[in-house]
């Protein structure tokens, strides 16, 4: 699917990739910006192309909030079957979600909410996954939970070990947020580097806000760079 050449992510030849990942890591961030780029770049190899949001634990920053967008942009949303901001925080499925992951000709990036218990949700949907999928984590080394290598490596567990899934890529996302610098992006990468090795897990990617750091300055720290929009901040939050 990604080109062995590409500078983006690690190369897959996947259909679905299944996103996980602790609160505030950024992983909705990483889906909706991931899908933005596979549209923009036209890397899905003619698939059709959709987000599922099967984040049911957290009821912020959600890729469903940017449904508009994305549809705007050639790309499927599929969340609650509640299709209103008013019930928006209920933990309602749609069945709508088997769609895309039963369809070969359809791309899918799963948006799994939060630790171990919002990945439970996955439980249903395994059958879709059976050599079909690439389960990445996303790992903020600037969150209490996975600032250091044992918190880090007990969220991989705990995730493995609550799906029944093993974790394919680490997504390196070391962020402050609007603070964020390229010392912080290189600070990701080197943490993460301790991560992969401990656990055998390779880095899919390492992400950096490309509104706030430019690429050239981190030259030599990655060969997959993935650039982030931003997409999840309200303007408000910095006001």
């Amino acid at each position: 699917m990604f080109s062995r050449e590409n500078p983006y992510f690690m190369h897959t030849n996947k259909r679905i990739l299944v996103v996980t990942g602790h609160y505030g890591s950024g992983k909705t961030e990483f889906s909706v910006s991931l899908a933005m780029l596979l549209r923009k770049l036209d890397m899905t190899g003619g698939k059709r192309l959709a987000v599922v949001d099967l984040d049911v634990a957290n009821p912020y920053f959600r890729s469903r909030e940017r449904k508009e967008l994305l549809r705007q942009n050639g790309i499927e949303l599929i969340a609650s079957f509640y299709d209103s901001e008013i019930t928006a925080e209920l933990p309602a499925i749609s069945a709508d979600v088997r769609k895309p992951m039963e369809d070969e000709n359809c791309f899918v990036i799963v948006d799994v909410g939060g630790n171990d218990a919002g990945a439970r949700v996955l439980g249903q949907f395994r059958r879709y996954f059976e050599g079909n999928h690439l389960f990445l984590t996303v790992v903020n080394a600037n969150r209490p939970e996975t600032r250091d290598l044992e918190g880090a490596l007990f969220h991989l567990e705990s995730i493995e070990a609550e799906t029944g899934l093993k974790v394919d890529g680490i997504v390196d996302n070391c962020h402050l947020v609007m603070e964020t610098t390229a010392e912080t992006v290189k600070k990701g990468r080197r943490f993460c580097e301790k991560v992969s090795e401990a656990s055998g897990i390779p880095i899919f990617c390492d992400c950096y806000p490309e509104a706030l750091v430019n690429r050239s300055d981190l030259e030599g720290v990655s060969d997959h760079l993935m650039p982030l929009g931003m997409y999840m901040r309200e303007s408000w939050l910095d006001k």
